[in-house]
């Protein structure tokens, strides 16, 4: 009789971590930014959804768990490919959305750093993650955290009052071009990861 292998391997468990972390997030802030009264995507700060008495339970409960999926993801994805950047970039962007999800944008301080690491840190493990993928993935990859970071530096000249580059998408727009890319590509990301994994002949 046949036996049938039920092992997982890391990729498929890192890839299937790493897939829900973008869907249950950004289903989080589509069903977060249509219940909350009189939010904005424009003018409303993604973290406004967090001091927000009607969403600040949806809010914080998926952005804890995204940090969490995306630091055992790292891990799993250390366990697959054993370069040792893996899991430090991982685990801190995982950091900055723990902390950012448990000092909420009332407490303005803590929660910036937080949420500065977490920007930082998923751009990065998208540039970075160009090293373990193939084909158009390697420069979807680079292009997405690329995106993230440009958005990153322009949002904080704005925010600082250097100069105003929101543009016509708004503080809140462009604070989701700092996100929005990174968690676009972890999708994909993760969908590679649960693919058949073939080797090169």
């Amino acid at each position: 009789m046949r036996r049938i292998d039920l092992t997982i391997s890391s990729r498929t468990i890192a890839g299937v971590l790493l897939f829900l972390l973008p869907v249950q997030f950004m289903t989080a802030l589509m069903v977060g930014a249509a219940i909350a009264p009189g939010y904005s995507i424009s003018a409303n700060a993604i973290s406004d959804l967090g001091v927000i008495d009607a969403t600040a339970w949806l809010f914080n409960s998926s952005l804890f768990i995204a940090g969490l999926l995306n630091s055992i993801g790292g891990y799993f994805l250390y366990r697959t490919y054993g370069k040792g950047w893996i899991l430090p970039v991982f685990v801190l962007a995982g950091i900055g959305a723990l902390g950012a999800a448990t000092f909420t944008l009332d407490i303005p301080g803590i929660h910036g750093l937080f949420a500065l690491l977490a920007f930082i840190f998923f751009n990065i493990q998208a540039i970075a993650g160009a090293a373990l993928v193939r084909g158009p993935l390697k420069a979807i990859s680079i292009i997405a955290g690329a995106i993230g970071l440009v958005f990153l530096v322009t949002h904080a000249a704005s925010d600082f009052g250097i100069m105003s580059l929101y543009g016509p998408i708004g503080h809140g727009g462009s604070e989701r071009m700092i996100v929005y890319p990174a968690l676009l590509w972890l999708t994909a990301f993760g969908g590679y990861l649960m693919a058949p994994f073939t080797k090169k002949r």
